[in-house]
């Protein structure tokens, strides 16, 4: 299981963003990837403010929607908004502001992570606990490890074996699996035995833990790994699409991501094909938009496979109220739906 070490490299690996293959998550490295701020093959959490980070000279701040700066740069690390606090990195504390750039919990904790159902997970000297938006530790930190809050449970590590609390931090699913992950559509995944199945939210399993790997369920369905190669189950646990793929993502917006040879495309939620595989990389759909790699350069793609912003970037992430981030000559920059630029690539 990853340490301190390993989660501080997780988190800068997402502020850098240095390979989008980070979007496909296995099973044996999910615990760490769920304790990120925000998967990019997840489904977004509601953002209540539409800013947008930005590095400039080296310092992190923020812009509207407009590319306005809002918030100066002025952070040696800064994250997005959610639930109006956003994580920001000063002299190696982490402490949260608001949306006017506020200091709100001054910087403290020696890791913090996004808040999710209006807590947030942060790290006291080894422990892992839980505070609210006015950073009063609710939950003592007292885990070994743990995971963000989803629909109201959270994933935690006691004694070297993982269980799940409410909100209120009590114990509902007792410790007693070697991983597991959040709840999604009613149902999570847990290790039994080096092999993966999933619980409800009483404990009781539901799907026999027989798999090498899997993916949170989202559409009704979940990538799970047969021999060398993914496929999708039902809730019943039911294979629906056939194990005949090199890798899969979870569906977004009725697409979901898989791999043939070296080439990646996208299927419906029946199995059916539905864009060739032919990108060297992609992203996951959001906002009816996903970014592509062709001939070493990034555009985007609708739904159908249309070309709408010809491929010129070096990377380019998903979209997220209406901009995307994307990155020139190792400068980042964000532009909307038309391919062009509110911000300017800067340093």
């Amino acid at each position: 299981m990853y340490k301190y070490t390993w989660t501080i490299l997780c988190l800068m690996m997402i502020n850098y963003i240095v390979d989008l293959d980070i979007q496909k998550l296995q099973a044996s490295s999910l615990i760490a990837r769920q304790n990120k701020l925000t998967s990019q093959n997840s489904k977004p959490q509601l953002v209540t403010s539409p800013l947008f980070r930005i590095v400039k000279n080296g310092n992190y701040g923020f812009i509207d929607k407009t590319g306005k700066i809002v918030i100066e740069p002025q952070f040696d690390l800064a994250w997005s908004f959610i639930d109006e606090r956003a994580q920001i990195k000063i002299n190696d504390k982490y402490g949260y502001i608001e949306p006017t750039g506020k200091l709100i919990i001054p910087p403290q904790f020696r890791l913090a992570f996004a808040f999710s159902n209006r807590l947030a997970l942060v790290v006291v000297e080894d422990k892992y606990g839980y505070i609210n938006t006015n950073g009063k530790l609710v939950i003592p930190p007292q885990f070994e490890e743990a995971l963000a809050f989803k629909n109201g449970l959270a994933a935690v590590k006691i004694d070297e074996k993982w269980g799940y609390i409410d909100l209120s931090g009590k114990l509902v699913i007792q410790p007693q699996y070697e991983q597991a992950l959040h709840f999604n559509e009613g149902l999570a995944a847990v290790k039994i035995n080096n092999r993966w199945g999933y619980i409800n939210s009483l404990g009781n399993i539901v799907i026999q833990p027989k798999f090498e790997e899997t993916l949170r369920f989202s559409q009704g369905l979940a990538v799970v790994k047969i021999g060398d190669k993914y496929g999708y189950i039902n809730k019943s646990g039911q294979i629906v699409i056939l194990p005949k793929f090199d890798e899969a993502w979870e569906f977004a917006e009725n697409l979901a991501v898989v791999k043939s040879g070296n080439k990646w495309g996208y299927i419906n939620p029946r199995g059916e094909r539905i864009i060739a595989p032919k990108f060297d990389r992609v992203t996951s759909f959001a906002e009816g938009l996903a970014a592509v790699k062709l001939d070493n350069k990034y555009g985007y793609i609708d739904t159908q496979g249309k070309i709408l912003i010809q491929p010129q970037f070096d990377l380019a992430l998903s979209f997220t109220n209406e901009l995307a981030l994307v990155y020139l000559d190792g400068k980042a920059g964000y532009i909307n739906k038309t391919g062009e630029f509110i911000w300017t690539p800067s340093n």
